[in-house]
């Protein structure tokens, strides 16, 4: 790659990636469209586009896909899960850190 003498003199909106990133830490689950109306409605004056490139640039993104070990998307610390044996009709109460700690 080619040193240019440009030098980039866009503002780089550190107050909005640090609020962009604590709305993000809060709401795990929510994408950058349910952040854009958050920011909207607390009085930032920006559009989607500017809040999807700075979604990325940050590393903020969902996964697409669920993961295949259900374990660790749970959110309570317990999990009830029923005996395997015949007629046993039992529910056995594990702990989460205790099922991914085996791993």
């Amino acid at each position: 790659m080619i040193d240019s003498p440009y030098q980039s003199v866009a503002d780089r909106q550190e107050p909005l990636r640090m609020r962009l990133k604590e709305l993000a830490g809060k709401r795990v689950g929510f994408g950058y469209r349910r952040l854009h109306v958050m920011l909207r409605r607390e009085g930032w004056q920006i559009n989607h586009k500017r809040v999807y490139r700075l979604y990325r640039e940050e590393c903020l993104g969902l996964r697409k896909k669920p993961p295949r070990r259900r374990v660790a998307s749970v959110k309570r610390g317990y999990v009830l899960r029923h005996e395997s044996r015949m007629n046993a009709g039992a529910w056995i109460l594990y702990r989460i850190s205790s099922l991914t700690d085996a791993n």
